[in-house]
């Protein structure tokens, strides 16, 4: 996945510029920025604070390092199956 050239402190700095008030066409633009972009990053980060942020980032990690390693079980376990089945 590519890496934002922004980091959760900024995007919440960005976010909390536009809640006390700066029209959002202006934050997008001071921070170069498009409102899409602006959206998605309120609809994930919105109401977080920088603690939050960097948990929710950590616990995204520790996830789809846990996805990978459910998955190479499950290959594993699908490939000993086929072994054995040719076996008898």
């Amino acid at each position: 996945m590519k890496r934002s050239r922004f980091s959760e402190e900024q995007i919440i700095a960005v976010s909390k510029e536009q809640e006390a008030g700066m029209a959002t066409a202006d934050v997008c633009r001071r921070h170069g920025v498009s409102s899409a972009t602006f959206y998605k990053w309120k609809a994930k980060y919105g109401g977080l604070e920088v603690s939050e942020a960097r948990r929710l980032r950590s616990l995204e990690e520790e996830n789809s390092r846990l996805k990978r390693l459910l998955a190479d079980a499950m290959l594993d376990n699908a490939m000993l199956k086929e072994i054995t089945a040719k076996k008898f």
